[in-house]
């Protein structure tokens, strides 16, 4: 009669045995010694793929964007149902108010009695309020909507302040120039998002500070080194994007030429056909 089939499973840093039926017995045994020359051995083996981590980093709109014409209508139709429901306001009170009041000193029967409200104090105004406010409102000078929409100022973070722009640096990959996303080589021991926080710390005479935002890469692209390049055993990279929002109040102008801040619908203009494939999955026009 065969023999009761039965396993016993202990960590992996012990011994494993499995016993199968009398006909024959088979042991197979793991000691932690050779589990972790395994694990040595599977890590050791050169990966033809460099891994990059890079960074998205976006700068939020800082103005509202303008309205369309159909929004423009609306807007004027709610302003004008809003005035035609509403109250007077207190200034509107006061200046019915001082039109009663001039209106009595007009008239033959007036009483210089009646003001002894007003008789010690300085007398101001609604109307003279509505001066004062018009002159101040003539001395100030509103902010700029719009700052160096041009493409020839992409290295100024303050342009085309109605929308959101992405950083680009100009990197060279073999014998070409490239436009790609903050990009660096991961290093061992560190974290694939570690590696983007230093991609973008790297960037030589700038100040940016990010706010990450998560962990898990939101994209991926691949592609192999120019042949010039080449080294043994190492065919191209392997690039893991994170996305971060600008955070810093200290928006240094970048050196041209080397540093872009350029619009999603911009983009097609500044990098390559299948790098910006895999870009725009995740870059959204907020």
């Amino acid at each position: 009669m065969a023999a009761p089939f039965t396993r016993v499973f202990r960590p992996f840093w012990r011994i494993i045995t499995t016993t199968t039926s009398s006909r024959g017995v088979r042991n197979v045994s793991y000691t932690s010694q050779q589990w972790s020359a395994q694990n040595v051995k599977t890590a050791g083996a050169a990966s033809p793929w460099a891994l990059h981590g890079a960074v998205c980093v976006q700068r939020l709109p800082v103005v509202s964007q303008d309205r369309s014409p159909i929004e423009e209508e609306f807007m004027e139709l709610m302003s004008k149902m809003e005035f035609e429901r509403s109250l007077l306001a207190d200034h509107e009170l006061k200046l019915l108010d001082d039109a009663a009041r001039m209106s009595r000193k007009q008239e033959e029967d007036y009483d210089s009695d009646e003001e002894e409200d007003y008789r010690d104090k300085e007398i101001v105004t609604a109307q003279d309020l509505e001066d004062i406010w018009e002159q101040k409102l003539k001395e100030f000078q509103p902010a700029l909507r719009s700052q160096g929409n041009d493409q020839k100022e992409a290295s100024s973070s303050e342009r085309c302040l109605a929308d959101s722009l992405i950083l680009l640096v100009k990197k060279d990959v073999g014998s070409q120039k490239l436009w790609l996303l903050p990009q660096i080589q991961w290093q061992m021991g560190e974290t694939l998002r570690q590696t983007a926080e230093r991609a973008l710390a790297s960037l030589p005479g700038a100040d940016l500070k990010a706010t990450f935002l998560g962990n898990a890469p939101c994209g991926f692209y691949k592609y192999k080194y120019p042949k010039d390049i080449q080294k043994e055993g190492s065919v191209g990279a392997k690039v893991f994007f994170f996305k971060a929002v600008l955070s810093s109040h200290k928006h240094l102008p970048l050196e041209n030429n080397s540093f872009a801040w350029v619009k999603k619908d911009e983009l097609q203009d500044f990098l390559k056909p299948e790098y910006l494939k895999q870009v725009r999955r995740f870059i959204m026009a907020l």
